[in-house]
Parts: structure tokens; sequence; C-alpha cells
């Protein structure tokens, strides 16, 4: 029969929030990359997506999207296209 303390379950926990933090970041940057695509836009390799706290509001997340070929702000509201600028 096994024991767990607080300590190991703790560590399992943490180890289990990182993960799961990761695994949405990832969700978030190829979705963004797959509607960016849809749109016209190239993005070859994803390196990562960042919220605009700034520019986001309520109704609209503003995102933005780093790829080996260009950088992108990407306006997202719901059931509409999203708004799409090159970042220079």
């Amino acid at each position: 029969m096994f024991k767990f303390t607080g300590f190991a379950f703790g560590v399992l926990f943490v180890i289990g929030l990182s993960d799961s933090t990761a695994l949405a970041q990832e969700t978030v940057q190829s979705m963004l990359a797959a509607q960016i695509r849809t749109q016209g836009f190239t993005c070859d390799k994803t390196l990562g997506a960042k919220k605009d706290a700034k520019r986001s509001k309520a109704d609209r997340e503003v995102w933005v999207l780093r790829c080996s070929n260009a950088n992108y702000r990407v306006g997202r509201a719901p059931d509409m296209a999203a708004k799409v600028e090159v970042i220079r």
C-alpha cells in the first residue's frame, strides 16, 4: 500500500499545472496561426503568442503572434474574422 505525503502530492500537482499551462499556450498559438493562415497570411513556424492586455477588451482579445517569418497583432471578436496587422 502506498502513502502519498502532502509534499509528494504538491509536487505532482504543480507539475500537472505547468504541463497544462504549456499545453494551453500551445493551443492558443497554434489556433491563432491557423486562423491567420485561413485569412491569407503566412506563419511558417509558430514561436509564441502573448495576450496584449492593454489592447484587449471584454468582447475583443488582442494577441501578438510571433512566427519565424513575421510578427502579427491579431484582434479576435466572437463570430468575426480576425483583424490582423503585421508588426514591423
